[in-house]
């Protein structure tokens, strides 16, 4: 994995989609982890490698990675 590589994921759309940026530049937009880990693929990591709650690798923006839905405020 390359060491100095940041990811950010950004907080849910109205739809539900989190943008995803590494390393500055715009891949994507992720509708769920499995998007997540291709676009992190194709930026050169080995996805089997990868773990979501990494701290060091992935900003997380609104929620973690159990969070795809945007915060509606209703229960």
């Amino acid at each position: 994995m390359s060491p100095g590589l940041r990811v950010v994921v950004y907080p849910p759309d109205a739809e539900g989609g989190r943008r995803v940026r590494v390393d500055g530049e715009i891949l994507g937009r992720a509708l769920g982890p499995g998007d997540l880990l291709e676009f992190l693929r194709r930026a050169g990591l080995d996805a089997d490698d990868v773990r979501l709650d990494d701290e060091v690798l992935i900003e997380w923006r609104g929620g973690g990675p159990a969070v795809w839905s945007p915060d509606t405020g209703e229960e």
